[in-house]
This record gives structure tokens, sequence and C-alpha cells, in this order.
């Protein structure tokens, strides 16, 4: 059997303690399949009283992820602390320039310098593994970078984030506010204390720019994603969709277009009869569609210790399992020198239509006048109903669902009926997506 693979672990939260754990519990385990031993050589944490569970004595301790990066006796770091810049930027360049194998969940370190960051590991000859950066338990990094090499994707799109998806899924199925139903995610730990950076769309979209880049061979681009939250999305939005045979979901949707590649993060409708419109709570889906394939929906759990720990565990398998000299996966799936400069696609139609609901008040032309901005702006519609506004009986309220049109209209339609007098509230405009097959 070939010496052991030694490890060095950056970060022992939640995932750094669950893949501790099972390194060492199973650790009989994967020596067999892995053809050798994986050890845990090395750990930086902040807490080295802490009790996580497992004896971590015999293991060399560092005060600073970027010592052990430079000095620990080790084949693999391993980086679980997050964070774009500081200790897990210069850790990570540390042991790459060093030589080392790099395993990482750290999304928000890819989207910002993923292209760089490859290029140093291709250059030193050793692997960058980033399963656990999107979608947590789901294999899609391997399967877009690997399983479907030869294959064309035309477009790749998912729920990406549990915290959303479980704060949609609470508000629809239990009737609960937007407010109510993240205060709960928090007390369950699903929400930081701080939930801006989930319920605004910025994971999703660093999640998205990742599989952007691995989809169409493309540098990677986070800065040109459109983004949307779910902040704004109230339990009426939530009634109207149910009510026309749609769920909300927040979808990070990638597709490459005749002039360019399309990356956008937003609320969304779904038919509710769809596989994505079933994806509830915590968990998370990503689907593909490609020439050869056709399409693909991968479906499990996207967040929490074990899910992660696994996917971790799973980039460190294929590291022990390699041996010297053989031929590396290219970081990103194309080789980092390779990657075409990303093209922002022009605005087209959108397929799928829009779902744009107006709260007015109860006077005579309203709804003509409503339709003329809608014409004027070249947008056909599919449906247009009115309902009272609770017991208000001086607003109602009026949903329209057009046809595909372009986004520029519908807010060119919308701006123009704000000029008006008779809006009580602010429209909401949502996507409506129709998969194919999912």
């Amino acid at each position: 059997m070939a010496d052991a693979l030694k490890i060095g672990i950056a970060g022992l939260g939640t995932v750094g303690a669950s893949l501790a754990r099972i390194l060492t519990s199973r650790a009989n385990e994967l020596a067999v399949t892995c053809g050798r031993a994986i050890e845990i050589s090395a750990v930086s944490a902040r807490d080295r009283t802490k009790d996580r569970g497992i004896d971590l004595t015999a293991v060399t301790w560092f005060d600073t992820p970027e010592e052990m990066a430079q000095s620990a006796d080790i084949d693999v770091f391993v980086e679980l602390m997050g964070g774009a810049e500081g200790s897990a930027d210069r850790s990570v360049r540390a042991a790459l320039s060093r030589g080392l194998h790099v395993v990482t969940a750290n999304k928000a370190l890819l989207a910002r310098c993923g292209v760089e960051l490859a290029r140093m590991a291709e250059e030193k000859g050793v692997l960058l593994n980033f399963e656990a950066a999107v979608a947590g338990g789901i294999p899609v990094i391997k399967a877009l970078r690997e399983s479907l090499t030869g294959n064309a994707v035309s477009r790749i799109y998912g729920i990406m984030n549990g915290t959303c998806n479980y704060i949609l899924t609470r508000m629809e199925k239990e009737g609960l506010t937007f407010e109510a139903c993240l205060k709960e995610a928090q007390r369950l730990g699903y929400a930081e204390a701080d939930p801006t950076f989930d319920i605004e769309g910025n994971d999703t979209a660093h999640k998205l720019a990742i599989l952007t880049t691995l989809a169409f061979g493309t540098e990677i681009a986070a800065d040109e994603i459109y983004l949307e939250g779910i902040s704004n999305i109230s339990i009426d939005d939530i009634h109207a969709a149910a009510d026309l045979g749609y769920r909300i979901k927040l979808l990070g949707v990638a597709q490459r277009t005749e002039s360019g590649i399309e990356q956008r993060v937003h609320p969304t409708m779904v038919p509710h009869d769809s596989v994505i419109a079933q994806v509830d709570g915590v968990t998370n889906a990503v689907a593909i569609e490609a020439d050869i394939l056709g399409e693909l929906l991968m479906v499990g759990p996207g967040a929490g210790g074990n899910a992660t720990a696994s996917a971790v565990l799973g980039d460190i398998a294929d590291i022990a399992k390699s041996r010297p000299g053989t031929q590396r996966v290219p970081v990103l799936g194309t080789p980092a020198l390779s990657l075409s400069p990303y093209r922002k696609a022009q605005i087209q139609s959108h397929e799928g239509g829009y779902f744009i609901r107006l709260t007015v008040l109860d006077r005579a032309g309203v709804f003509a006048n409503v339709a003329t901005h809608m014409a004027q702006n070249g947008i056909s519609l599919e449906s247009i109903v009115q309902r009272a506004k609770g017991t208000d009986t001086e607003a109602k309220t009026i949903i329209l669902v057009t046809h595909a049109t372009m986004e520029v209209a519908v807010r060119r339609a919308v701006e123009g009926m704000k000029a008006e007098t008779y809006l009580a509230g602010e429209p909401q405009v949502i996507r409506i997506e129709r998969p194919k097959a999912l």
C-alpha cells in the first residue's frame, strides 16, 4: 500500500469537525477504498480547547492557517474557513505555491479569484478540488468537470441556497410572512445573524458563477450576474402563484445564447407539477441541459456539516487515489489558460413570460390604463385577474401574466404605471420559468 496521504485542516467549525470525525472513524474503510491511508497530520483553529467530539491531541496544531500551509508536513491543505480574502486567500496561495494539493469549500474565494488559483495549481501540477463549494453534497462539480465531457451544455439552473428555499417553503405551506420565516431560520441555524448574503442572492450568485465557468468554458464573471433576492416576496405573491399553478423559488440560471452567456439570480415562478417545484426546505437542486445527455436534475442536501464534509471527503479521496505523473483533470474543466473571456449576452426575450402584481386604488379606468401601458410596450397578456385587497374596499389587486417578452419592456411598462396616481403600493415583477422536462 502507498504511503499515507497527510492532510492539514484549516478551520474546525461544523464542517471541519465533521470531516475530522469521519476521517477518524472510517480510517480503515478509506484506506481500502483509496489504496492508501488518509491521516490528519495538522490542524489550525481559533480555539484549541473546544470539545469537538474527537481526539486531536496527537495532531500538530498551528496558530494560523498560513503557517500550516507554509511549513506543515502535509500533502493536502484543506481550507474550511470561508471568506474571499484574508487568511483563506493567503493560506490557499501559500499551499499552492508550495506544491500542495488543495481542497476547499469556499465559493466566495473561487468566485473572486478562482481562475488565478486554477492557473497556480495547474502550473504546479497539483489538484485544486472544490466539490463542496456548490450545492453541498450534490456532486455537480464532478459531473460538469468530468462526467459530462463531450456534452455541449446549453443551460444550467437550480436552487442553490437552502436558507432561501426554506423560507419560501415555510411561507407557502404555513402562510407565514417572510419576516417570521427568516426569524425561524435564524433560530434553527439555517440563516446567519446577518442573513443578507443569503437572502439577497449573493451566495447563489457565487455558486452560479463557478458553474457557468465549468459549463461553458469561460472565465469566472461573478460581477456580471443579474441579482435579485427574496426579501421583497410577500405572502400575497405566494398565494397568487399558487392560484396560477406555480411555486416561487430562488433560482440561479446560466445559459448560452447567440450573443454570449446570460447569468441571473432571482425569484422565479415554476409550474407546480415540475420536479424542481417539489424541492422543499433546505434541499438544493441543480438542473443541466446538454445536447447528448438531454436533461439531468440532481437533488440533495445543500448544506450542513455532514453533507458538506461528505463532498470534501470525496475530493480528498480523489487525491488519495491519484498517482504522481498521471494526467490531472483541469481545475475548471478547461485548462485555466484556455478559458474564453466572458461575453455577456444581450438582453433577449424571456420565454417564460412575467408575473406582475399591482395594488391599485379602486377607480374607474384603471384596468384600461394598465392595458394601455402594456400595449404601448408591445407586451401581450396571457391572463389578467382582479381581486379585492383583503378588507380594504379602496384597493384592489391586479395580477398580470405575460407571454414571452423583453425584460426592458416589462420594466418600462411598470415605470409608466408608477407615474400614474392609482398605484397603492410597489409593483411586484417575477419571471416565470417553464422547464422543458423538469
